[in-house]
């Protein structure tokens, strides 16, 4: 013999009387599958292996069992909520209030007639199938949306890592740098978070971003000529005029980027902003715009300090690089100049911080003579 799971609603009748129960279990056995039980109790057991779809309750139990019973079902994970129309009697109008209180979707008094009752039944079935179905659609938009964020997400970090990886291709800065950089300025960020000047800026998703976008500061030197860009030692006044037109070159490039997909994203806004002003300087003696004080954009303040400190200790194919605390005394001598006053606080604070992130992503003795190769290979006009 087959056999086929119903796909009838389940009705669940609570009510001690086998007269009554019988006479509803009549109306309603064509449509419904039916069964019955006498306290709140058996009604728990029997919703452990399948609650019912909606239950009826007879207001008119001995004393208080009918509200008990509501109370019961109300309070319990398995049974709050399924739908339970009270049946009751004209002169029992106080049970009825009570247990429609506690959460009754429906009262019918008796007489009762089977079409009334499978009328009010069939809509409150409905409306709990249509509660499902938006709650599922609610959750399914949810997962939707969350998956969506998560791939604009992955698709920022491709973007940032493979605009970032050009730049660093004909840089004479090590991959590592871009690595530490950002590291810095994401500590530096979370110990100011609930600074006063920087508690209204910087929540969780702008650090992230922060930390996101911080690679990005020389994307511009992608448009600066080998010979200045890669040349050892230092620039000529010519040349290092050039190399100040790395920051709107930048700028430029992500603008232009903006206006094309029409994307006006705090993504590349922020990005924007550490391209454009990271060379700019507390007291307005910077470049490219010669901002100062709070006009300079808060990320490009916080890339500024980590842009600076790195390359002090960083060894280059021309240098040594200097050691913590001589790195240091450079930067508290900028204090007021070319840092934010609070920003170079905050850099002493977390000292050892700064130096486990210098550690963590030091560059190696194969770093730095690729970037040697690089640098001959530009000057003698081969490509190795």
């Amino acid at each position: 013999m087959e056999i086929f799971e119903s796909t009838q609603p389940s009705v669940m009748i609570l009510d001690a009387d086998p007269e009554r129960v019988a006479c509803l279990e009549t109306v309603l056995n064509k449509d419904y599958r039916v069964r019955a039980v006498i306290s709140g109790q058996a009604a728990l057991e029997a919703c452990t292996e399948e609650p019912p779809d909606l239950f009826l309750i007879d207001s008119a139990l001995t004393n208080d069992v009918g509200v008990d019973i509501c109370k019961v079902l109300k309070s319990n994970a398995t049974t709050s909520q399924v739908p339970m129309i009270v049946i009751g009697r004209e002169g029992d109008i106080q049970h009825q209030k009570i247990m429609h209180r506690l959460g009754a979707v429906d009262v019918i008094t008796y007489p009762i007639y089977s079409l009334t009752l499978l009328s009010r039944i069939n809509a409150h079935l409905a409306a709990v199938k249509q509660d499902r179905l938006e709650s599922v659609h609610c959750e399914f938009m949810g997962y939707e949306a969350s998956k969506h964020k998560c791939e604009v997400n992955t698709l920022q970090e491709i973007t940032l890592l493979t605009l970032a990886s050009l730049a660093e291709t004909r840089d004479i800065e090590t991959g590592n740098h871009l690595k530490r950089t950002q590291n810095y300025v994401y500590a530096l960020a979370q110990h100011m978070k609930h600074h006063p000047r920087y508690s209204h800026y910087l929540n969780q998703e702008r650090i992230d971003l922060m930390f996101k976008c911080a690679p990005l500061h020389d994307i511009g030197k992608v448009g600066i000529a080998d010979k200045i860009l890669l040349k050892p030692g230092r620039y000529l006044p010519e040349e290092f005029e050039v190399m100040k037109g790395h920051p709107k070159l930048g700028h430029d490039a992500i603008l232009n980027a903006q206006e094309l997909v029409g994307d006006n994203s705090e993504f590349l806004s922020i990005a924007k902003e550490i391209v454009y002003c990271h060379h700019e300087k507390w007291d307005g003696s910077g470049y490219p715009q010669g901002l100062a004080g709070d006009a300079i954009p808060i990320p490009a303040r916080f890339m500024a300090i980590a842009d600076v400190y790195d390359a002090l200790i960083s060894r280059r194919v021309y240098k040594t690089g200097m050691t913590h605390e001589e790195a240091t005394q450079i930067i508290v001598a900028g204090q007021g100049k070319h840092f934010d006053p609070d920003l170079v606080d905050a850099f002493i604070e977390l000292s050892d911080i700064f130096v486990a992130i210098a550690a963590r992503f030091a560059d190696s003795d194969q770093d730095i003579q690729k970037k040697e190769q690089m640098v001959a290979a530009t000057i003698f006009g081969e490509r190795m």
